[in-house]
């Protein structure tokens, strides 16, 4: 049972009404943001968007670094103004004198091309908001934003300090920003993700699956496919079979996905194929599963005579669990919901963020960001209403006093 304390029920009402007297501050940034187009794979259209939330923080008493990337548009790291303790590069501190942090992590790189707006306008009808990447996750970002708001407006200080990392490769892997995550993380008291929630009626990630990526190279013999076939051995023939094995590796009840997403090979009709490729995207949700899974992909033998396998690949990001830590940090967030007046429940992702890889090292909560849908399809939207809401959850979760050592 979820006991409601009268006093915290009132701090969570300020910030609620507070953040309603703020929804066109609050749709005027995320316009802003989802007009900003930026596509993982465009470097240059990233700085639109983070000069944007650079401003927006430093506007709210948070002092912005910008990291530089090197084949990415870079990362942005918030920290208050006020907060002279703290551990992100300041060694002279003694540790019992460093005022704990917690991590609210958010990208800023979305799926869609240059372009889409065209197809895809920002537009508001019937109390959805419609835009790329508005719910995955330019929403989340705009909630983080008015979430430090609130909190600054009524005075209220968190004993655990926000801090912030944007990056803008989550959607390609996050590759060149996971050495900052995996070090704010060891850092952090607990992480707040603000990927979106999940499905329509909002649920916080509790739990998500894994994710690798494998590449299957099949070797072949070429030859005249109408003068001398049997001099040859195809790749492609050898492909068919690799795929139904793959295949054969789902096994829906113990949560694993194996999808052979793109296919390639051969270099002529008229020639037996020497080559062929798939690439293979494979899911995992429990832990336990992971070195069999991948054993069995690179483990791959031909069937073909005369053909040979190369296969590479691994699972890159492991599964997010239900850890002690994590559990706190759901509990929390429905005491928080409790005070709100709001319902929230919890749910499992069958795709990763970076928050698989924070809940290795802290207490972790995901899927804070919008409510909406149709994430990375046509019609992506988020219920703009619940912005708010969903804003003053997070105020209210920053609130909270630092866990108990023995929570994770």
């Amino acid at each position: 049972m979820i006991h409601v304390n009268s006093l915290a029920t009132q701090t969570a009402r300020q910030l609620l009404d507070y953040l309603h007297s703020c929804q066109a501050e609050m749709s005027s940034l995320l316009e802003e943001l989802v007009l900003a187009e930026s596509p993982s794979t465009v470097p240059a259209a990233q700085q639109e968007v983070l000069a944007l939330l650079q401003k927006a923080l430093e506007q709210r008493a948070y002092r912005v670094r910008r990291i530089r990337g090197r084949q990415t548009g870079g990362h942005l790291l918030a920290v208050p103004s006020t907060r002279h303790k703290h551990t992100l590069g300041d060694h002279k501190v003694p540790r019992s004198q460093v005022q704990p942090i917690q991590l609210l992590l958010g990208h800023c790189d979305t799926v869609w091309p240059l372009g889409t707006l065209e197809k895809m306008p920002l537009s508001l009808r019937q109390g959805k908001m419609y835009g790329p990447g508005i719910y995955d996750m330019k929403a989340g970002l705009v909630q983080i934003v008015f979430a430090l708001e609130a909190l600054a407006a009524h005075g209220f200080s968190p004993q655990v300090a926000p801090v912030i990392l944007i990056n803008s490769d989550e959607e390609i892997g996050s590759y060149e920003s996971t050495p900052q995550i995996r070090r704010l993380a060891k850092t952090a008291e607990r992480a707040f993700v603000m990927e979106p929630s999940l499905g329509p009626t909002g649920k916080l990630k509790t739990r998500r699956k894994g994710i690798g990526e494998f590449t299957v190279r099949i070797i072949g013999q070429a030859a005249h496919a109408g003068l001398e076939p049997e001099k040859g051995a195809s790749a492609i023939l050898e492909l068919s079979f690799v795929v139904q094995k793959l295949f054969q590796l789902n096994d829906p009840q113990r949560g694993i996905t194996v999808n052979v997403g793109t296919i390639d090979g051969g270099i002529r009709p008229n020639v037996v194929a020497p080559e062929s490729k798939a690439i293979v995207d494979v899911r995992v949700l429990h832990p336990e599963d992971v070195p069999e899974i991948e054993a069995a992909i690179l483990g791959l033998q031909p069937t073909t005579p005369d053909t040979q396998l190369i296969v590479e690949g691994k699972i890159e990001r492991p599964p997010m669990e239900k850890t002690p830590g994590n559990q706190k940090l759901w509990q929390l967030a429905q005491q928080a919901a409790s005070e709100l007046g709001i319902e929230i429940e919890e749910g499992t992702a069958g795709g990763s963020s970076d928050g698989n890889l924070t809940s290795l090292y802290t207490p972790t909560l995901d899927g804070l960001g919008a409510v909406g849908d149709a994430a990375h399809a046509p019609g992506e939207f988020i219920y703009f209403d619940q912005m708010v809401e969903r804003a003053a959850l997070l105020a209210r979760l920053l609130l909270a006093p630092p866990l108990k050592r023995n929570s994770y």
